[in-house]
């Protein structure tokens, strides 16, 4: 993450969720994330590949110089970028998994902008991880923003987030995640997530247990004649 929203927001997501997969709607308490409150949106699962904006910040409307109230998320995007949004999305309501996309912005004068968008999942009772809390904003700020609006959104990169795993979440910086990929500042473990060109979140098999002869389980070992494995 680059964006100081992002940062805050998911700071205190983790902290209101006390080592649930994710908090409760009822646990977000608006004036505690003021200062990034413009940025803010709420998403919900209206219907299969529909993602519509329940409640959108000031500065996040500005951006598309309209209301979003209502509106889907996946539209701008095209068909490719369409597609591994959706998955990503999906992973977040079905699989408690976070993620972070990295997109520019463009107008139809051709004017763009460089975003940040943040998504975290939220529990509704009852209905399970509906409700999708995140933000959007500009890395730098242009002096046409809220001028002109952002019609189509092209990713430049995008990163699932396993909250309790031990990777590194917030970027110096330097990080580069390529599209449909893994941070190329680390090796990938063969277990990783991935999403895929056609846009769907795969999971890798876990690799075959080769049986060993002659051998015994011993606590957390296999013993087998003249050592142990």
């Amino acid at each position: 993450m680059k964006h100081g929203a992002s940062r805050i927001l998911f700071e205190y997501w983790d902290e209101i969720r006390a080592q649930r997969p994710a908090p409760e709607r009822g646990d977000i308490q608006p004036s505690a994330i003021k200062s990034v409150l413009g940025d803010t949106f709420i998403l919900e699962l209206a219907k299969q590949k529909q993602f519509r904006f329940r409640l959108a910040g000031t500065r996040l409307c500005s951006l598309f110089c309209r209301e979003l109230k209502g509106r889907n998320f996946l539209v701008g995007w095209d068909d490719k970028d369409q597609q591994a949004v959706t998955a990503m999305l999906s992973a977040i309501t079905k699989d408690g998994a976070a993620a972070v996309i990295s997109f520019t912005g463009s107008t139809d004068m051709d004017q763009s902008v460089d975003l940040e968008v943040l998504l975290l999942p939220i529990r509704v009772q009852g209905e399970g991880c509906t409700r999708i809390l995140g933000c959007m904003a500009p890395l730098k700020r242009p002096f046409w923003l809220g001028v002109q609006p952002v019609t189509k959104q092209k990713i430049n990169n995008l990163r699932l987030i396993w909250p309790d795993d031990d990777d590194p979440i917030f970027s110096d910086g330097n990080e580069c995640v390529p599209h449909f990929g893994t941070p190329s500042h680390r090796a990938v473990g063969p277990m990783e997530p991935r999403v895929n060109r056609t846009g769907r979140l795969t999971r890798p098999t876990p690799p075959k247990t080769v049986p060993i002869p002659n051998s015994r389980q011993v606590a957390h070992l296999r013993v087998v004649d003249g050592g142990k494995i």
